[in-house]
């Protein structure tokens, strides 16, 4: 039996090796006739090695008091008895600083370290970061790629979107780079990300732009560029090259249930980033436009009820009294589909272009008002960050008959507005209109979030003061062959949004 199988071995083993050399052979012609880009761009080396000096590691101490308890809180929990109770029990009671009285009232600062990235725009020393990398840092340092540390003082930093400026005093030489066009990527181009994940500095990860103007949520301007380089915890503040050597964004978050990479990582552009720090650099603050108008999404049922098709545009909600738009003539229930003659597809695209413009410029606006497009003239003016939210002023309603006059439309249980509905709901003196009592749990309405207390302003743009007034306006929608009607509803607070519901 054991001569039978060394001879089949014999016998195989120049089978073996043909089929082997034909395969290695094939592997070796295919891998000969793929593109070198499909393999991945060996440029990706050259720019590291040109940049990597460009990009530092932020570290950051923030000192921090702690209760004297919370030492105890640290202590393992042991079954009663243990015969390590005592010694964990003296261990931790040293550990709880002056005051420590075994009840948590003492009180000792420690200090706590963080760490991220960034990268050198000036050989003077001014460095780009994320602005969640050293806030509330009491010292700010930065370490660049040999070795060597200095501290860095901010200049300015814009919580919006996220970025910081640092500016420390160089010893010797330093590497800059420059920031390149971001509006120019394209999907699937190659990016190199490099920065200091994990406490690992000087790491350099290479993928592919997977996608533009993603708004994750994270601001009033979001328009990040993914990536499916490796981002970690620790390249925040890194930045994002093109093959060109050139920033084309700022690593700032993930997407990760592990809080490791998963390929979707984002960036701000760099055209977000480069206007952003040139106003930090001249001013230590960002000032953007301002039009003093509160607005919302044009849905398909609202576009259809304001005869918008496709759906487009920023819709105005509010106007504030003392902004811009009030006195060019905007209205709530325009849609601003043009602004100093950038189309607007939807509201984060007027958000961007107000924020860009600088104040005391005046622009043409195009807004389409009931079907028709007008052209209003708006002087910009400048953003306060501390500006309260919208509110629309007007007369008291109280003179309206105290019956409740309560009519059934759409799910909806409607009541002329009174002193006694106003006092239930709290609703302002300033918001008039007829007050929602209540509100079918399976009806449109419901799903549009419309609430008891809300109060409804204008049907199809028109104002209304009664119940009787609705139903007839619904009715008359309804016989015309409308499909949704268009609703102007204010909280009790008098904050105003529109609702389409439909009609079926």
């Amino acid at each position: 039996m054991t001569v039978a199988i060394d001879t089949l071995g014999l016998r195989l083993r120049p089978l073996a090796a043909a089929i082997c050399l034909v395969i290695c052979l094939g592997a070796a012609a295919l891998l000969t006739s793929v593109p070198a880009q499909a393999r991945g761009p060996e440029a990706i080396a050259d720019v590291a090695e040109k940049v990597i000096d460009a990009v530092v590691n932020i570290s950051t101490t923030q000192n921090v008091e702690a209760k004297g308890g919370d030492a105890r809180r640290m202590m393992p929990q042991l079954p009663p008895g243990s015969p390590f109770e005592e010694f964990f029990e003296d261990f931790f009671k040293n550990r709880r600083g002056p005051g420590g009285d075994g009840k948590g009232g003492g009180r000792r600062a420690h200090k706590v370290n963080s760490l991220g990235s960034g990268f050198i725009i000036d050989p003077a020393g001014y460095v780009v970061t994320n602005n969640h990398v050293i806030a509330d840092a009491d010292e700010i340092n930065v370490i660049l790629n040999d070795g060597s540390k200095a501290r860095a003082e901010i200049v300015g930093v814009d919580k919006k979107t996220d970025l910081a400026l640092l500016k420390f005093k160089p010893t010797k030489p330093l590497t800059a780079v420059k920031f390149g066009d971001s509006d120019s990527l394209r999907l699937g181009e190659w990016v190199i990300a490099i920065g200091n994940p994990f406490s690992l500095g000087g790491t350099v990860t290479a993928g592919i732009v997977s996608a533009r103007n993603r708004d994750i949520n994270s601001g009033p301007y979001d328009s990040y560029i993914q990536t499916d380089a490796a981002i970690n915890r620790g390249n925040s503040g890194g930045p994002l090259f093109n093959l060109d050597g050139e920033v084309v964004g700022v690593n700032t978050a993930i997407i990760s249930p592990s809080g490791g990479s998963i390929g979707i990582g984002f960036a701000v552009p760099s055209k977000t980033v480069s206007a952003v720090i040139r106003q930090l650099r001249e001013f230590k603050e960002v000032r953007r436009g301002w039009l003093g108008v509160r607005i919302q999404m044009v849905t398909d049922e609202i576009g259809e009820s304001l005869g918008i098709k496709p759906a487009r545009g920023a819709l105005v909600a509010g106007v504030d009294d003392k902004g811009p738009a009030k006195p060019a003539g905007i209205e709530p229930g325009d849609v601003v589909v043009r602004f100093d003659g950038k189309d607007i597809k939807e509201p984060k695209d007027l958000s961007r272009v107000v924020a860009d413009t600088p104040s005391g410029k005046t622009v043409d606006v195009v807004v389409i008002r009931k079907g028709a497009e007008q052209t209003r003239k708006v002087t910009i003016g400048r953003l306060d960050d501390g500006a309260k939210p919208v509110r629309v002023s007007g007369k008291s309603n109280d003179d309206l008959s105290e019956k409740p006059a309560a009519q059934k439309v759409l799910g909806l249980d409607l009541a002329n507005i009174s002193k006694n509905l106003r006092g239930r709901y709290k609703i302002k003196d300033s918001v008039k209109g007829v007050v929602i009592t209540g509100v079918d749990g399976g009806s449109d309405a419901a799903e549009k979030r419309i609430s008891a207390g809300d109060v409804i302003v204008e049907v199809a743009q028109e104002s209304v003061s009664s119940a009787d007034e609705i139903k007839k306006r619904i009715d008359r929608l309804k016989k015309d062959g409308k499909k949704s009607v268009l609703l102007l509803v204010s909280n009790a607070a008098g904050e105003l949004r529109f609702v389409a519901l439909s009609l079926k």
